[in-house]
Order: structure tokens, then sequence, then C-alpha cells
């Protein structure tokens, strides 16, 4: 999604500073082209010749630097850019942007910058806090500029509060929609996703290997494109983009119930999760001790089938997708599950791909379909998943 996207990073002054080249990294590795103005103060913190290495572009930090104005002048930095990361975003600078003063190359760049703006605040919780800062900040967004964070801990001044700059993986969460078309608006997409536990005794549980990485993928890339999203996450899920709504859940019964709740009327449910086909029939209160018996029997009872008790809803969502992850036979397992639960495409993969980022599979639909899907990555594989979907009854 950043491949050939022109990312434009105006730095503040400020001790989190060093987090930005983190950011210039990821965005750089992303495939995204990046350039950086830099104030005087956040130069105190990072020399340009940092993000010149991390780039490959020079980092802009003077107004008055004709040579730099002649390749590449504020107004020209604008109109490059296909959006603007302000980070950190200090009390200064965005009290000279809410109030229009253009003095130095920052600023006044931002005075003819019409592209999506991303701000990432970052100060002392006081200052934050502040009536002015909050007046400011209210003023900008006020005039469409995005925000994520502060977040709250440990600051660089010792102490705890408001006002720390957002993890660089959420910075580029919140860039993401404003670089995106948006074709899912309107639509509400509900994902579950991960494993499911069943105790056994207060210690010990029934689980499986399932990291639910491909259904948070699934939940950042419809968030982004526009839907709104419910993610229910059992036990070790990825974290997901801030847009999600995300109900953690643990058991079986627990994911079924909130599924239900949440996947009435829905555009579009994905049954990622690897859902324990079993339960204990009588957990153990406490913990069961090695001693107790020398040969132990257990009764297993079966769990609900998730995706098919949503398949069968009289509100049923307009598209069910279904996973069949198998050892052999993919596509034949794929198909008896497709008429069996009365969905309206399975995804088949292997399981040895369980808990890892390789991923690939086949695409089966209702409609006789059986398209090959291979992937470099779970990312690449959940894009061509929503691709498959969007097209689904089209």
């Amino acid at each position: 999604m950043l491949t050939g996207k022109r990312i434009l990073i105006g730095i503040g002054g400020g001790i989190a500073v060093y987090k930005i080249a983190e950011l210039a990294r990821m965005l750089t590795k992303a495939g995204a082209k990046v350039r950086c103005i830099m104030t005087k103060s956040a130069c105190e913190f990072v020399t340009p010749l940092t993000f010149e290495a991390l780039t490959g572009y020079q980092a802009h930090t003077a107004l008055f630097d004709l040579t730099s104005e002649r390749e590449m002048g504020h107004i020209a930095l604008a109109r490059w850019a296909d959006a603007v990361i302000i980070a950190p975003a200090t009390a200064s600078l965005l009290a000279r942007l809410a109030h229009g003063i253009a003095d130095d190359l920052l600023t006044t760049t931002m005075q003819v910058c019409d592209k999506p703006v991303l701000l990432a605040p970052a100060m002392n919780t006081s200052m934050w806090e502040s009536e002015a800062t909050q007046r400011n900040m209210a003023t900008l967004c006020g005039r469409g500029m995005h925000c994520v964070g502060p977040d709250e801990g440990e600051l660089a001044c010792g102490e705890s509060g408001s006002g720390r700059l957002s993890d660089v993986r959420a910075i580029l969460s919140g860039l993401l929609p404003l670089l995106t078309d948006k074709p899912f608006i309107g639509q509400h997409w509900v994902i579950n996703a991960g494993p499911t536990e069943e105790a056994w005794d207060d210690v010990r549980i029934l689980t499986n290997r399932a990291s639910g990485m491909l259904g948070a993928l699934l939940a950042d890339l419809a968030a982004i494109m526009g839907a709104s999203v419910s993610l229910i996450a059992g036990p070790g899920t990825a974290d997901t983009h801030p847009g999600v709504m995300r109900r953690n859940v643990s058991t079986a019964l627990e994911m079924l119930t909130v599924c239900e709740l949440e996947a009435s009327a829905a555009s579009v449910f994905i049954a990622t999760a690897a859902v324990s086909d079993f339960r204990f029939a009588e957990p153990v209160q406490g913990k069961l001790k090695r001693g107790d018996t020398d040969n132990l029997m257990v009764e297993l009872i079966a769990n609900p089938d998730i995706v098919a008790h949503i398949a069968a809803l009289p509100a049923r969502p307009a598209k069910v997708i279904a996973f069949a992850a198998e050892s052999d036979n993919h596509i034949d397992h794929a198909r008896s599950k497709l008429v069996k639960k009365h969905v309206d495409a399975v995804v088949a993969n292997d399981i040895a791909n369980i808990g890892s980022d390789k991923a690939g599979g086949w695409w089966i639909s209702k409609h006789g379909e059986q398209i090959a899907i291979e992937a470099e990555s779970k990312l690449d594989f959940a894009k061509q998943i929503i691709s498959h979907i969007t097209e689904l009854n089209r």
C-alpha cells in the first residue's frame, strides 16, 4: 500500500526524534519515497545525516538555503508529497501551525500544503493537557488534520502520563487510511481470529498453534479501506489497527456468543479463527496433581461450529467466508466444507503455515471458482483474499 507513495515527514524538536528515524526506515522499507524537513531544534537531537542515510534524500533544514530552494523549495515539497506526518509534534510546533506562523521551512511548507496531514504529538503531560495545546489541537483537527496519540506512559522527563509519542507502528497505521481508497465505507465486517483455549484445570488448557496473524491483517486492511470492523480475537492474536473494534475472548463458546452478536446483518463475516473442536466435559477445579491417579481418562465434548452457525442466522451476513486448514486433499476438503456449512467461499490453506508468516492456498467459491493463491507473506495473502471477497457476487 505504500509502494511509490511520497511521504513528507516534518520533524519537531524533542527527545522522541530518535523514534522518527525508525519511522523513516519503516516507510522506506515498505517502498515509500520519504523526504524529511527538520526544525532547528530537531537537529539538536539527531543530525540531518541520519535521515539522509535512511531515506536516500537530503534532509531539508533551512528556509533560506538557496541551493536547497532551487532543488526542492517549500512549495515544491508540499506539492511533491502524497501525505505529511508531523512527528514529534511539539507544543510549540502545534501552536505555530494553529496560528499560521511561518518562521521556518516546516511551518512555511505547511502554509501551502493541501495534502492529508497526520499529527503525532509528543510532550510533557502538563503541556499536552494545557488549555492552549488542547485549543490548538482542536483548531488543527477542525481544519481536517488527523491525529495519532499521544500515548500514556513514562516520559523522558521522568514523569508518567499522557504525552508519550505513539509507537511508530501506530503512526504507520494512522497514515495508511490517508493514502488508501475507501471502497468499504458503509460496510460492517466481522472477523474472528486466533486460537481458543479450553480449560482442563486452573493451570492446563487445550489449544493450538494459531497466531491470529492472518485475521488481524484482514481486519487492518478492511478498516484501512473504510469498513467498520469488529475483530473477535482469541488469546495471543496480534495487535490491530486503532480503527478496529476488538473483542478479546478465550473459549469457543465465548467466541460464538460475540460472533453471533456482531455478525447479525453484517456485510462480511470471515472465520479465520482456529476454534477448538472440543472442550473438556468436566473441567477440574484447582490443579490436577500427577499423583492423584496412575491412569487418567478425560471426556471431550464437541464445540459448536461457529461459521456454520453464523451462516444459518436468520439475519445472515451478506458474505460468509470460511477457512479450511488441512494437511492433504485441501481442495476436496474445502469443497465439502463449502456445501456442508452453506458458506459463500472457503479459503483452503495448509496446516504447516499455522503460526508462521508463510502463506498460500486456494480460493473456492460457491460459483465454482478454484483459484490458487500464491503469496510471499501473510500480508500478501490477506490482500489477495480481500480482493476475492470484493469480487464475490459482483
